[in-house]
């Protein structure tokens, strides 16, 4: 049950982190650069968890009394990880690639500190996802079990940052090939489906449906 609950955390937040955007190219290009790559991965992973924990406690305290909210939100929440799930096989369809360029002047660590944090904190997706989303779908596994969620969901993003800070020279030839992400993005597509679905038949049993 612990491994269980533990996967479907890792799978959730590994689902809605691994995507293009600024925040993956920033990390993928300070590791080109080999410049403050510990501290970049460290920071954007803590940062993560950080907010994963908050967001399952804040919403398991909040949703505790309130049994209905609870299963509305459960019910949102298959919702957009259906739509999420679709979203991402539409963009399967699409040729793109992740580019992070490796010209330019190197950053001091105070500046590279500063463009994570912006990258991570000033993107209101990363509070929706992690506090919102993740958070409500937290709370509604058993007390004893959340913090093997939040484990989970904070492991994915430790091991995404790791791989594109520590491993960028591997995978930036094979990050910036379309076929690549329409791959990645098809088994997100299909893992969101899954965990919508999972959320749904959780809901019907605590419903006695």
């Amino acid at each position: 049950m612990m491994g269980s609950v533990f996967l479907q955390g890792l799978a959730l937040s590994l689902g809605l982190i691994v995507a293009i955007g600024a925040q993956n190219a920033f990390v993928l290009r300070q590791g080109l650069r080999r410049e403050h790559v510990g501290s970049v991965v460290f920071f954007c992973a803590s940062i993560d968890a950080l907010l994963i924990a908050a967001g399952v406690l804040g919403m398991a305290q909040a949703l505790g009394e309130r049994p209905m909210v609870a299963h509305a939100l459960a019910l949102a929440g298959a919702a957009f990880l259906a739509a999420y799930g679709w979203n991402a096989l539409r963009r399967a369809l699409h040729q793109n690639g992740l580019l992070a360029n490796e010209e330019g002047d190197g950053l001091t660590w105070a500046a590279a500190m500063a463009q994570a944090a912006a990258f991570t904190l000033l993107n209101p997706h990363v509070y929706l996802d992690t506090v919102l989303l993740v958070g409500s779908i937290g709370a509604q596994q058993p007390a004893d079990l959340r913090v093997w969620f939040v484990a989970g969901a904070s492991s994915a993003s430790l091991l995404w940052f790791c791989a594109l800070g520590f491993g960028a020279q591997w995978l930036a030839p094979l990050f910036a090939k379309p076929r690549a992400w329409q791959v990645l993005d098809i088994l997100i597509g299909l893992t969101m489906w899954a965990l919508s679905g999972m959320l749904v038949l959780r809901l019907v049993g605590t419903m006695g449906l």
